[in-house]
């Protein structure tokens, strides 16, 4: 397969193997579907699949459209944000063979300046929205109109950044005379806080956290797992690749709760829950990329790969 050149897809051998080893039918759905790589892996595979292309992103979606043209037929592309994929396919009850969510940003959108993704350009605006039409903050208007306590646990939680009190009072202070618009001048807080210049990744975890609470990633993510779950056939496959340690904790505790057998409380004398696991863990530990792959896609490097089957 020719790698396509909007956005490598991360993990694709692993995701295509959990995906179609599996006795369930249906439906794939490809939740973030961006430049249609795994989709376009998934077609080859298996001359039967079909897949639903999902994605928020009305740029992602045209090149998702492009890139999967030879296969038309069995594609069906919806825009809508993960959390929404099922109702906006018009998914009712179990009827999903398969469920991917590849969590984070595409290389197109962090290569895109006027997307504000990335902190490389400093001419770049602070947009961050991934439906970029969407009716959301960008994280300009954040960063202008959040307080002091609300911009420092902004940073900290979705950041981890130990600074973030400095930063939200610099931030504070310099939108006073002139309200925030540009990356540079982001960057430019950033280093009166450090007083140097910041790493690549002290920029990154900044630009990470504005991103994470304009789009809000973290609850999108904690409602669409259990609306996937759902959605799965008996021995249906659900997929999740994260960048991060935050997201993959919701995932790992959610695949982790999903599989046990009973989730009551400690100290309760009986059982009152299920009484059984809704599915098993496929992936005991994470998968990550192999060296060669983080050696072709560096941005690969923190991709963490986890899986679970429905039960029968």
């Amino acid at each position: 397969m020719n790698a396509p050149s909007y956005h490598l897809p991360v993990l694709c051998d692993e995701v295509v193997r959990l995906l179609l080893d599996t006795p369930a039918r249906g439906e794939v759905i490809d939740c973030t579907v961006g430049g249609g790589g795994h989709a376009r892996a998934l077609l080859e595979a298996d001359a039967g699949v079909r897949i639903v292309a999902v994605d928020r992103d009305p740029e992602a979606l045209a090149e998702a459209r492009r890139v999967l043209a030879p296969w038309k037929d069995r594609v069906r592309f919806v825009e809508a944000r993960f959390d929404e994929a099922a109702h906006g396919a018009g998914l009712l009850g179990p009827s999903l063979r398969g469920a991917l969510l590849d969590l984070g940003v595409s290389s197109r959108q962090l290569d895109v300046d006027r997307r504000g993704f990335s902190y490389r350009s400093g001419e770049a605006p602070l947009d961050m929205r991934m439906g970029p039409d969407e009716d959301a903050p960008t994280a300009a208007e954040l960063l202008n109109s959040l307080d002091e306590e609300a911009l420092a646990e902004l940073f900290r939680r979705y950041g981890e950044e130990p600074r973030a009190r400095r930063l939200a009072r610099e931030i504070v202070k310099r939108r006073a005379t002139e309200p925030f618009e540009r990356a540079q001048q982001l960057l430019d807080a950033l280093t009166v806080v450090h007083r140097r210049t910041p790493t690549a990744q002290e920029k990154a975890r900044v630009f990470q956290a504005l991103r994470i609470e304009v789009n809000r990633e973290m609850e999108a993510l904690e409602e669409a797992l259990p609306l996937l779950r759902d959605a799965l056939h008996p021995e249906g496959v659900l997929c999740v690749i994260a960048y991060h340690s935050l997201e993959d904790r919701i995932v790992k505790e959610a695949l982790r709760d999903w599989s046990r057998s009973c989730v009551c409380p400690p100290g309760l004398p009986l059982c009152t829950c299920r009484g059984e696991p809704l599915g098993e863990l496929l992936t005991r530990r994470v998968v990550r990329p192999s060296e060669a792959e983080i050696e072709a896609n560096p941005r690969a490097r923190s991709a963490r790969l986890r899986a679970w089957r429905k039960a029968a």
